[in-house]
């Protein structure tokens, strides 16, 4: 009796330990009982290493795991459940594989959302749901691809292949060779500018010093002692043209006097012969 009772507690304690350790285990996965929990489609275009039952994270904390994985002729779709009915997810979202490290190991999906936080709104699994804002229960998320130390390789690889194909290097170096010329060409640019430079010095001193004579004078007329002598001097210039055409109109007026001018020709011709006689 002590020994069926005792085999009894012994197999209670090992079933007792293997649901809590598978438990433990599910809940380490994400796997939660309630009914809390809703569901989004991610769209991946690669998806390496992730499979059912991967973990899923928001900023790091454990929401949810991947409930299926579903293959298209252009996509993988993972089915994700979130066991967090509380979680708002502001849209635009999307979800990214990462692994454990730099080197790789399980991968994960991290679900990031770059919208700015909502003041009010309805649950995700509410039927008031905008799904124009946030994320809710059925809506599909874009996916993005993994990047781990294998897919940089893989993609450098292809990098180099398509560079071989295209002749990049010999393209390079070509645009290399033309871009010494061209630097040769410019320095001899750059000297021969110089050299114009040096020759232009002079005209260039002239012209400044033509420029301060320039602003010299500029600087005299707008003395206003200046100005008075200038107007002054126009003044005396006008008086005096008035009287030269004064004097003209006289001048003509004897001239057209034909007895005037014959007594004059009479009195010049006596003068001429009286002085040739004193002379004699």
């Amino acid at each position: 009796m002590r020994r069926s009772l005792r085999d009894a507690c012994v197999g209670f304690s090992l079933i007792g330990g293997i649901v809590v350790f598978s438990g433990a285990m599910l809940w380490l996965r994400g796997v939660r009982f309630s009914s809390n929990s809703w569901s989004i489609t991610a769209t991946f275009k690669d998806a390496s290493g992730l499979s059912e039952m991967s973990p899923v994270s928001y900023r790091g904390i454990l929401v949810g795991s991947v409930k299926k994985i579903e293959f298209t002729p252009k996509s993988v779709e993972a089915k994700i459940e979130i066991n967090n009915k509380n979680l708002i997810l502001t849209k635009p979202v999307y979800a990214k594989v990462i692994t454990n490290s730099v080197l790789g190991g399980d991968a994960q999906v991290s679900l990031i959302s770059l919208g700015l936080p909502l003041a009010e709104n309805k649950l995700p699994i509410s039927k008031e749901c905008n799904n124009n804002k946030i994320v809710c229960n059925g809506d599909k998320i874009e996916g993005r691809k993994l990047k781990s130390i294998s897919a940089l390789t893989e993609e450098l690889q292809k990098i180099v292949l398509r560079a071989e194909e295209e002749d990049v290097l010999g393209d390079m170096l070509e645009s290399m060779e033309q871009f010494d010329k061209t630097q040769e060409n410019l320095d001899d640019l750059i000297l021969l500018s110089k050299k114009e430079l040096i020759r232009a010095k002079p005209i260039i001193t002239e012209l400044i010093e033509a420029a301060s004579h320039l602003n010299n004078i500029l600087a005299t007329i707008d003395n206003p002692k200046t100005l008075n002598d200038l107007i002054n001097t126009a003044g005396s210039a006008r008086s005096l043209t008035n009287k030269i055409d004064k004097l003209s109109t006289n001048i003509e007026q004897i001239t057209s006097d034909k007895e005037l001018i014959a007594a004059l020709r009479d009195v010049t011709i006596g003068l001429s012969k009286f002085f040739n006689d004193v002379y004699k």
